[in-house]
């Protein structure tokens, strides 16, 4: 597996950032095991206590910098549409 991967940002379309591979990949390993495959989906809140106990303990010791990593690949996800934002206050996510 490459170092870096690109992620695009649903919110800024066209561009894309490089980010750690490997973080990536087990990030969005727990996004598959913990999103809801249907509404309602999980607040950003939800989604970074759910996937926690997903995430690698060597790459997110303690669930060290999880947040930024779910908002990440969240944003990376809904970007390829692969993950629906719900208009619902607070905001909700869940796959397509």
């Amino acid at each position: 597996m490459s170092d870096m991967i690109e992620v695009e940002n649903v919110n800024t379309p066209g561009r894309k950032t490089r980010v750690n591979a490997a973080k990536y990949a087990d990030m969005r390993a727990a996004f598959e095991a913990a999103i809801p495959r249907s509404s309602p989906g999980f607040t950003q809140a939800e989604t970074r206590e759910a996937v926690k106990s997903h995430l690698s303990d060597q790459l997110f010791p303690e669930g060290k910098t999880c947040g930024w990593w779910a908002k990440t690949v969240q944003l990376d996800l809904e970007a390829k549409g692969l993950l629906v934002r719900e208009a619902t206050k607070p905001l909700r996510w869940h796959w397509k």
